[in-house]
């Protein structure tokens, strides 16, 4: 939780409150459903909290903003983000019903009211919304396929409506069609944490 702090100093404490809860709640449902492997879930709120949050340092989403989070598995990075920006609406997508059920008992437990989570595969999802986020689900040009048919005309925010997805590696590949475009900022300027080297935050506008 202090990484949280360390971050975003400026959080209501309604705000730290629902951050705290989420490492007793992941740790009691992943004893049930493996949403976060087992040696993984000590490093929540660095590994998936705060690399959630990261999206949140791209852009800062108006009031009313509709987002997608495509490939959601346990609520990342929806949750952090609904937490960040409780006056955006987000829905949370996956093909694998246990994990929504862990996404959508987590949010009822700290009163997210901005959320709904969604047992949908994302070739089936028909909604529009200003921006679809997701955290390394599938490669960049297969996701862009999927999802620009959920796009909206309407703009409400100073970036323009698209993709933002969470990525780590060795990214060119992946953006080499779409290069003249995409945005990619890389996370380890914003947060000092060596385990942020070479992760990246993806925009594409669509």
């Amino acid at each position: 939780m202090e990484t949280i702090r360390k971050y975003f100093p400026d959080l209501t404490e309604r705000q730290y409150s629902q951050y705290e809860m989420l490492m007793p709640l992941y740790q009691e449902w992943n004893a049930k459903i493996n949403v976060i492997s087992r040696k993984d879930i000590d490093h929540l709120y660095l590994h998936h909290v705060l690399h959630s949050l990261a999206i949140a340092r791209e852009v800062r989403f108006r009031p009313g903003t509709r987002v997608l989070d495509f490939g959601t598995g346990g609520g990342f990075p929806g949750i952090p983000l609904a937490i960040m920006f409780p006056e955006v609406k987000f829905r949370l997508i996956d093909g694998t019903g246990k994990k929504i059920r862990v996404a959508t008992e987590i949010a009822d437990s700290i009163g997210l009211k901005n959320i709904e989570a969604i047992h949908r595969r994302g070739e089936e999802e028909t909604g529009k919304f200003d921006f679809v986020v997701s955290r390394a689900v599938m490669p960049l040009p297969d996701l862009v396929r999927i999802v620009r048919k959920n796009i909206a005309k309407e703009q409400r925010n100073a970036l323009p409506n698209g993709i933002i997805c969470l990525k780590g590696g060795n990214v060119d590949g992946e953006i080499h069609q779409f290069r003249r475009i995409a945005e990619v900022a890389d996370i380890s300027t914003w947060f000092s944490e060596d385990w942020f080297n070479e992760k990246y935050v993806i925009y594409l506008p669509i």
